[in-house]
C-alpha cells in the first residue's frame, strides 16, 4: 500500500513526547531526528509532521494532513469546527485566569474593565462576554505571566498544569475557564483510503489506552465465598475462575478499571478473597 496517513504532531516538549510515545505503545516505530521536520513510519503506513500547535488546526482544515494529535485547548481557541475522534487522557491541564496574589478576589466580575494579558483571545472572549464581563486583552505569544509584573495587564489568561509557574511570578489561579487533554482530531478533508488506515490507527489507540486505564487481578476465594466475589468484580464479560490444588479454594481471575482499584480491592477483601496479585497491563484487544 503507497497510500500513507499523514498525522501531525507538536514539534516538541512534551506534548510531543508522549504523542510519540502512544504511538510507539501502538506498534509503530518511528525515527525522530533532532529538528525533523517530516519522518516516516517503518511498520505502518503513515508519515508524522512536527508542527507548531497553533498552526496544526489551519493544516487540518486545508487538508494537509490527516490527523493531528493535540492539546484540545487549541482546538477551543483556533478549530472548533474540527472534530475530535479520540480522547487521549495525557497532557491533561487548565486554561484559567490568574491575577497577582495581594489582590483581592470575590468573582470574574472582578475583571470588569482590566486588562487581561493572554494567548487565547478567542477562549477569554467568549468565557468574559457569557459571564457579561468587558475586558482589554492583551495578546501575547509566549510568557504572559510576566505581564503584570511590568504594568502590561492586571492579569491574564493562560495554561495551569502544577500551578509552579504562576507561584513563581506571584500570581494565584482564580478562575478555571476550561480543562484540557489531548485529542486525536481528524481533518473534514481526509480521504476514503486514509480513513481506512485511521480505523485501524484507532483501534490499536484504544487497545493501548484501554490497558493504561486497567489492571489484571489474580485472587485466592474460598468457594463458599465465590459469588460474593464475583458480584463486586466489574471488568470484562465475566470473570475466570479457577480451581485450586488445595480443596475448597478457587483461583479468580479479572480487570479493574484504575480509578476504581483501591475502593474494589477493599470491598475484594472484605468478601474474603485472599493473596490478591496486582498487574499492568500492555495492551487490551476488545
Amino acid at each position: 500500500m503507497n497510500t500513507k496517513i499523514r498525522i501531525a504532531v507538536q514539534k516538541s516538549g512534551r506534548l510531543n513526547e508522549k504523542s510519540l510515545a502512544l504511538l510507539k505503545s501502538c506498534g509503530i516505530s518511528i525515527d525522530n531526528g533532532k529538528d525533523q521536520l517530516k519522518t516516516t513510519a517503518r511498520d505502518f503506513p503513515l508519515e508524522v509532521f512536527y508542527l507548531r500547535n497553533g498552526d496544526i488546526p489551519q493544516y487540518l482544515r486545508d487538508g494537509v494532513i490527516d490527523i493531528a494529535i493535540l492539546g484540545e485547548n487549541t482546538l477551543i481557541e483556533k478549530g472548533e469546527d474540527l472534530q475530535i475522534i479520540e480522547r487521549l487522557g495525557f497532557s491533561k491541564c487548565k486554561v484559567s485566569l490568574a491575577i497577582p496574589k495581594n489582590e483581592k478576589y470575590t468573582s470574574v466580575q472582578d475583571f470588569e474593565g482590566k486588562r487581561i494579558a493572554t494567548s487565547y483571545p478567542n477562549t477569554v472572549k467568549k468565557y468574559l462576554k457569557d459571564k457579561g464581563v468587558n475586558v482589554e486583552l492583551h495578546i501575547i505569544n509566549g510568557s504572559v505571566e510576566i505581564a503584570p509584573n511590568i504594568g502590561l495587564a492586571d492579569g491574564i489568561c493562560d495554561i495551569v498544569s502544577s500551578g509552579s509557574t504562576l507561584f513563581k511570578n506571584n500570581l494565584k489561579e482564580v478562575e478555571v475557564m476550561l480543562t484540557s487533554e489531548a485529542v486525536l482530531t481528524v481533518s473534514p478533508k481526509i480521504s476514503e483510503e486514509r480513513n481506512e488506515i485511521l480505523e485501524k490507527l484507532r483501534f490499536r489507540i484504544r487497545s493501548v489506552l484501554k490497558g493504561q486505564r486497567s489492571r489484571y487481578v489474580l485472587m485466592n476465594v474460598p468457594n463458599e465465598k465465590l459469588d460474593a466475589v464475583i458480584d463486586i468484580l466489574p471488568g470484562m464479560r465475566s470473570p475466570t475462575v479457577l480451581p485450586l490444588a488445595e480443596e475448597g479454594w478457587s483461583s479468580v481471575h479479572s480487570v479493574i478499571d484504575k480509578n476504581r482499584f483501591w475502593d474494589v480491592i477493599d470491598q475484594l477483601k472484605s468478601a474474603g478473597a485472599e493473596g490478591i496479585l496486582v498487574c499492568p497491563i500492555e495492551k487490551m484487544v476488545l
